[in-house]
């Protein structure tokens, strides 16, 4: 039985959690900056993302530490591995849906392009029209599967820092990250905005100047958790075991 974790709505200050991941990261900047990038290195180099999630628990667990005062170094990004298992689920409960639709739309868009294509070639007079048309639902879906897609990261928000502050499985962290996603869904939506201004400004610093954002963008999230959640206190004792029967005299 998974404990009852309280969160707050509408808590997320998009402005605030940049803010704060700055503040968060700036006294040990490029060792941060080591780690995103190694862990994403990491973590693209299997198919799925399979180490992803790992990589991606390590570095919670080195804002988690900033922000409690506790020392960190390079290898606690590789810490996260403590928590392989929850964090594999949660990336492939993130990956799995949207790769679900992605693989039969294109599949279907590419199949329509050759029929129109054959269609035209067997006509004496070849028409725009079929081709066009193609291209117009191809449009349509396509913007129907970037909504999906940023619901699906939104609320997806806090699997990780769940799996590595609260010790959560995967599953139950999904789910609960959902929740609190959902209830602070424009305010996160906002810091994603935020975050990607921050990206395209990298990319226009020769694309390298992304990987030197990308700490920051992590870090607010982290700040983003600690406004919906709070922190954990390490000293309290995390049990996933249901409550002991009532005793009878």
């Amino acid at each position: 039985m998974t404990p009852q974790i309280p969160f707050k709505r509408n808590a997320v200050e998009p402005t605030q959690c940049i803010k704060d991941g700055w503040a968060m990261v700036k006294d040990q900047y490029w060792l941060f900056v080591g780690m995103s990038l190694v862990g994403m290195l990491i973590g693209s180099a299997v198919p799925m993302g399979i180490l992803m999630g790992p990589m991606m628990c390590g570095l919670y667990l080195a804002f988690f530490k900033r922000r409690r005062g506790e020392p960190i170094e390079f290898g606690t990004l590789f810490k996260g591995f403590d928590y392989f298992g929850p964090s594999v689920i949660a990336t492939l409960l993130h990956m799995v849906p949207i790769i679900a639709i992605a693989i039969p739309a294109y599949f279907l868009f590419y199949v329509s392009l050759l029929l129109s294509m054959a269609t035209q070639t067997a006509t004496d007079e070849p028409s725009a029209a079929p081709m066009l048309g193609v291209f117009v639902m191809f449009g349509i879906f396509y913007i129907v599967f970037l909504v999906i897609v940023i619901i699906i990261s939104v609320g997806f928000t806090f699997s990780y820092p769940l799996i590595t502050d609260r010790k959560m499985q995967g599953f139950d962290a999904v789910k609960l990250s959902f929740k609190a996603a959902m209830a602070n869904f424009w305010r996160i939506l906002g810091m994603m905005m935020l975050s990607m201004l921050l990206n395209i400004a990298g990319v226009l610093l020769c694309y390298v100047g992304v990987f030197l954002v990308i700490p920051i963008s992590y870090a607010a999230i982290a700040a983003a958790y600690e406004q919906v959640f709070g922190l954990h206190d390490p000293k309290e004792v995390i049990s996933n075991l249901p409550p002991p029967p009532p005793v009878f005299e």
